[in-house]
């Protein structure tokens, strides 16, 4: 399974001391504010070796990450999305990082390197990014990724209750040609 190393972080293969961590994030409700509810631990185990399995699947998924200063900090990475909605099954890039890990640009540094992965490995043609209208955050994140707000891309998260204010989410895409593009080299 491959690596992925930045200025500040290694993107890596999940491991078994990964998942108390893991589940500690999920239960912790600054991490869970844009979700309908913090995992249990059963939840957060399964999701785990789910993922685990994605990687053995197709070679990539979500990476676990860690910093020099901590061996483990949540996760940024690619995940086939299956709900129904009217443009899945869809790649998606997404991250979740603990609380103490916010706002320090990891999952920006972390999804930039993703991408560069994604378009320089894979013969995906797109990838795409969705979230709850209430999550601010995530959108900038997204954003300076370089995806763009899909134009009547809003739609109601199927698996988040009627009725709950996180129904609501925004969707986002960039493709490979937008990728080439943002990244081409610049004259000299």
């Amino acid at each position: 399974m491959p690596e992925i190393r930045t200025e500040r972080l290694l993107l890596r293969h999940w491991r078994d001391e990964d998942y108390q961590p893991f589940a500690a994030m999920n239960a912790d409700p600054r991490v869970m504010k844009y979700f309908p509810e913090p995992l249990i631990r059963e939840h957060s185990d399964t999701f785990v070796d789910f993922i685990r399995k994605q990687f053995e699947l197709r070679g990539y998924g979500l990476w676990a990450v860690q910093t020099p200063d901590a061996p483990f900090i949540g996760f940024i990475g690619l995940h086939w999305a299956t709900f129904e909605a009217d443009f899945t099954p869809a790649l998606e890039i997404g991250f979740r990082l603990a609380a103490d890990h916010h706002g320090k640009g990891y999952a920006t540094e972390g999804g930039l390197a993703v991408l560069k992965w994604l378009f320089q490995h894979t013969e995906e043609p797109e990838v795409n990014s969705w979230t709850a209208v209430l999550n601010k955050p995530s959108q900038r994140v997204i954003t300076k990724l370089g995806l763009k707000r899909v134009d009547a891309g809003d739609f109601d998260h199927p698996r988040v209750p009627e009725g709950h204010p996180l129904r609501p989410h925004v969707r986002f895409h960039m493709s490979r040609a937008d990728w080439r593009a943002k990244n081409k080299p610049h004259d000299a």
